[in-house]
């Protein structure tokens, strides 16, 4: 009975948090709605999407195929549904590995300074230069630069705190200490700057393998569906416009969940 009657205040607080969060509320149900797609495709399709009939090739959109035919004869709602797998894959991989990379090497940097931080700064100004090339960990190798800054800034004006100086001046060990009072601190604006990154990474995926040099067959994703598709875009426009829009929606998901976070940081 507890759990029913508290349901009430449950619901006003989500309201509350709606009003006052527009944004992050709206960033989260469509990424909620990515995930479940990504998780658990077929939930939202019974289609084989490599089930295909070369006699309904490039097939408009009808009811019983709603995102139409691709030139295969496979069914294009399928096709994109299990695309969103590969593209969030590609996303959460890359943030893995380049968060990762920024944590160690801006935290260092900016708590233990002096040779260290030199060493870091000017390594982290080299490999910025060079372009991205390639899909997943090229984009972590080469998008972890400005992270590792923004670490760097935010662990060098938290060690300053007075919480962390009272933790040295009582003994506490340098990684005891940027583990249990710095680092946390400094976590906020990285976790609203990766947000948007990894609509970067979904865009720079797609793009690579949209001009060839990305992902290849039998990989099911959105930017191999537009690399099939740009030869016939006048015969069949859906091919372009369905994997097109998938991919603005996802990209537009991170990208309000890393200004929401970004502007709740600021708040707080």
């Amino acid at each position: 009975m507890s759990e029913v009657a508290g349901l009430p205040r449950l619901r006003d607080r989500l309201r509350e948090r709606a009003s006052r969060e527009p944004m992050l509320v709206v960033a989260v149900s469509m990424l909620t709605l990515l995930v479940a797609l990504a998780m658990v495709p077929g939930a939202f399709t019974r289609t084989d999407p490599r089930a295909c009939d070369l006699d309904r090739s490039r097939e408009p959109p009808s009811l019983d195929h709603p995102f139409g035919i691709d030139t295969l004869g496979c069914d294009y709602l399928a096709q994109t549904i299990y695309g969103t797998r590969t593209s969030l894959s590609v996303a959460v991989l890359t943030l893995v590995v380049t968060v990762s990379v920024a944590l160690l090497f801006g935290g260092l940097a900016g708590y233990r300074g002096g040779w260290l931080d030199t060493v870091v700064s000017r390594t982290t100004d080299a490999w910025a230069s060079v372009p991205l090339l390639q899909v997943s960990l090229v984009l972590a190798l080469f998008g972890w630069p400005a992270m590792v800054r923004l670490v760097r800034s935010s662990v060098m004006t938290s060690a300053g705190r007075d919480h962390v100086l009272a933790a040295r001046a009582l003994g506490a060990g340098s990684w005891r200490v940027l583990r249990r009072h710095v680092l946390p601190l400094s976590v906020r604006p990285l976790v609203a700057y990766a947000s948007g990154f990894a609509g970067v990474v979904i865009a720079a995926e797609a793009t690579l393998t949209y001009i060839g040099t990305g992902l290849q067959l039998p990989t099911i994703s959105w930017g191999i569906m537009l690399f099939r598709a740009q030869d016939r875009v006048t015969q069949a426009p859906h091919l372009i416009v369905f994997p097109a829009l998938a991919l603005t929606f996802t990209v537009l998901a991170f990208v309000l969940l890393g200004e929401a976070l970004r502007r709740r940081s600021r708040a707080s």
